[in-house]
């Protein structure tokens, strides 16, 4: 039995969840799974379904190398005079998704300073 067969499962879970970039290959006993998920919980899956099939991981013949897309953002310099109500209206997107965008800059959305740096999650 091929690789690619003992974790066809594992394979068809990822091309599902629609991992990015995906590449499947077998190289010297080991399958090599590279490609990025959409969430941080789509790679939990794989690595659940991987576990399914190898439980204690030592048949060390897969090599899964998953990043997660954090999206693509734009930076905006926050100016006088803003709201998040009034950036988000101006990029499509509610205050509340910019907000969780940049908690690690906000601390009250009511509250937002000029020239600071804020991620705009694309819509």
């Amino acid at each position: 039995m091929s690789l690619q067969d003992k974790y066809k499962e594992l394979t068809d879970l990822a091309s599902n969840l629609g991992i990015s970039n995906l590449q499947v290959r077998e190289q010297d006993n080991v399958l090599y799974i590279d490609g990025a998920a959409k969430s941080a919980d789509d790679k939990e899956k794989l690595w659940s379904a991987y576990g399914k099939i190898d439980p204690d991981f030592r048949s060390a013949d897969v090599v899964m190398n998953i990043t997660v897309d954090e999206g693509v953002t734009t930076e905006y310099t926050v100016k006088s005079g803003d709201s998040l109500s009034k950036i988000g209206k101006e990029y499509g997107i509610s205050w509340q998704t910019i907000y969780e965008a940049n908690k690690d800059v906000i601390k009250n959305p009511d509250l937002i300073q000029p020239g600071w740096k804020l991620k705009i999650p694309t819509a």
